[in-house]
């Protein structure tokens, strides 16, 4: 059921209280506007103040934070040069996988045991 307002002096709205309580909007929460298909559109946004969380800065000292970013950065380096292991789709398609990988190894010790 849509509303008809009138817009104000500079551009303003009221939006009906039906239609703020519809839409969970409060006295000073914060709504994105924009234009999609010849319709004006707002979108309520949920605003997180920073400072109530502690940021990595505050966790780790600077010998640690240089141990991080010693391994973030070989990290970089397999990714790039390809030494990662695929994805898997499920834990059973994982297992499958891993058991393969399990008999190759067990045979290549085999062939590699000196003969008797």
């Amino acid at each position: 059921m849509s509303t008809i307002v009138k817009v104000q002096d500079k551009g303003q709205v009221t939006i009906p209280n039906r239609l703020r309580t519809k839409a969970g909007l409060m006295k000073g929460d914060l709504v994105e506007a924009g234009f999609e298909r010849g319709k004006i559109v707002l979108t309520p946004k949920a605003v997180i103040d920073r400072s109530k969380f502690p940021s990595a800065d505050d966790e780790y000292t600077p010998a640690q934070r240089k141990i991080i970013d010693a391994r973030l950065a070989k990290a970089d380096a397999d990714i790039k040069a390809g030494r990662v292991s695929k994805t898997f789709s499920d834990a059973n398609e994982f297992l499958a996988d891993l058991h393969q990988a399990a008999a190759k190894l067990s045979a290549r010790k085999k062939s590699k045991r000196p003969a008797r």
